[in-house]
């Protein structure tokens, strides 16, 4: 028995094997539709032919070109909107106010609870408001966006400030001349990096994937985009599709990879 035990060399090989096969399977899972919407936006309907046409319009395609722009900018401003609510509530909570950590749980965590078509039609009469006030453009989405992304990101973020004492290092910063600015930017936010980097994933994830909102306001994401397109082109809808979740996932590589340069850094 002593043998199989994972600390062992006949352990280690069998929990290595299996892991293998876990990751072979998810791989396969996650790949066979995606190389489904390869085949069928590659495919000339009625014939065997390969064409790449409909990756080609991609970037031709000026409705396309300008909803890939709408969501990546929505993506960066619901990242930095969502930081700059949610870091130095919860931080200044900690630190001042920790009676009320429940009361800004249930809050975050309130938008996961009421379906999103809910939302849009409680917020209409706000976003007339907002519209009057700012102007129609799609990037007014942030605002509802940075909402429905609080209860994923507070969870990130609650996780990474509870692994540190952060009492004890802003009363230390605070002895030595800091001010709550620099406690919460220098001091805190260092610290919970890893946090903040999850919040930033599952935020960009939300965003770039969003769409039950976004419709129901009449605002051409890159979602409702290419719904619209799979009535009318549909391999050019599924080339985005497929496109839309490479360039996501590469994005969060990218940052993923970023956040380790940074901590092998420190």
């Amino acid at each position: 028995m002593s043998g199989a035990l994972p600390g062992t060399g006949t352990g280690r090989r069998v929990w290595n094997v299996t892991r293998g096969l876990l990751l072979l399977c998810f791989g396969v899972f996650f790949a066979l539709p995606m190389l489904a919407l390869l085949d069928f936006s590659t495919k000339v309907p009625g014939t065997e032919e390969r064409t790449g046409e409909a990756w080609s319009q991609l970037l031709r395609d000026p409705a396309m070109t300008d909803a890939i722009t709408t969501s990546l900018l929505l993506a960066g401003l619901t990242v930095v909107g969502m930081l700059v609510l949610l870091v130095p509530t919860m931080v200044w909570v900690r630190l001042r106010v920790p009676r009320a950590s429940r009361l800004v749980e249930f809050l975050c965590l309130l938008p996961l609870t009421i379906p999103a078509l809910v939302i849009v039609v409680g917020i209409k009469n706000v976003y007339a408001w907002v519209n009057y006030l700012i102007g129609d453009s799609a990037l007014t989405l942030t605002f509802l966006y940075v909402v429905l992304v609080l209860p994923y990101a507070y969870r990130a973020l609650d996780s990474a400030l509870s692994s540190i004492d952060t009492t004890t290092l802003a009363e230390a910063a605070r002895s030595l001349g800091a001010s709550w600015f620099t406690v919460i930017v220098r001091v805190v936010l260092p610290n919970i990096w890893p946090g903040v980097v999850n919040a930033a994933f599952i935020s960009v994830a939300l965003v770039l994937g969003e769409f039950t909102v976004a419709s129901l306001l009449n605002y051409d994401t890159l979602p409702v985009v290419i719904v619209l397109l799979g009535k009318s082109d549909a391999p050019l809808s599924m080339a985005a599709a497929l496109g839309s979740i490479i360039f996501a996932a590469l994005l969060l590589l990218v940052m993923s990879v970023l956040d380790r340069r940074r901590s092998t850094r420190r």
